[in-house]
């Protein structure tokens, strides 16, 4: 039940086209070996782990894109319940509220409609994604210094997707019998960024009580 995302979402609606990797790399192999252990129906926290022998580096970098892929997927489904009128800013709930800063258009924390802050979310996501020198794909070309942090940046603000989805969409979730398949991406996901310690614990707060239920 876990993978069948692509049942239950409609691929179409895909915010953006998938990031695949590249068949004969290392990466690839290690993509495969992880969406095997996900299909083999093993516990999620046992399936996070990192595989003897294999690169911790690698290890992120792989769910990173995968995580990045999927969510994408539930995000473009629900889209279209998520207008300026229906989500005039980025939040989750009345307690949270995200804004949006890259540095580039936006150097200062700014305040958006939640349906144009994912549109600048992913095309930054995938910007680092297909940027060589942070996520290279050449054989012997060694990952930037500072690779980890990126990836914290990027699981951290993806878990903001999760939030406004969860929180402001969940009907929608519900309505198309997904429930099941968010709750398991979601699982996947925290069980990841806990064994590798990839998000400080504090941002999780505006889900807090929802993992509570499903991740223990």
């Amino acid at each position: 039940m876990a993978l069948c995302l692509g049942q239950v979402f409609s691929k179409d609606k895909t915010f953006r086209p998938r990031k695949r990797f590249e068949p004969g790399t290392q990466r690839f192999e290690l993509y495969k070996k992880a969406q095997a252990s996900l299909k083999s129906g093993l516990d999620l926290r046992k399936v996070v782990q990192l595989p003897e022998g294999e690169y911790i580096k690698d290890w992120i970098a792989v769910h990173v894109v995968d995580f990045f892929n999927r969510i994408n997927l539930i995000y473009g489904t629900v889209s279209e319940y998520c207008s300026e009128r229906t989500c005039p800013i980025m939040s989750g709930g009345l307690r949270y509220e995200y804004r949006w800063q890259d540095g580039d258009d936006y150097k200062k924390p700014t305040k958006l409609p939640a349906l144009k802050y994912m549109n600048l979310l992913m095309d930054w996501i995938e910007s680092l994604i297909n940027n060589e020198d942070i996520f290279p794909t050449r054989v012997g070309v060694p990952f930037p210094k500072n690779f980890q942090q990126v990836c914290k940046k990027i699981l951290s603000r993806l878990f903001r997707v999760f939030v406004h989805v969860y929180i402001h969409h969940f009907d929608s979730i519900c309505s198309m019998g997904a429930e099941a398949h968010i709750n398991t991406c979601y699982k996947h996901y925290y069980y990841f960024i806990s064994e590798f310690n990839l998000i400080d614990h504090s941002e999780l707060e505006p889900l807090k009580e929802m993992t509570e239920k499903i991740c223990n």
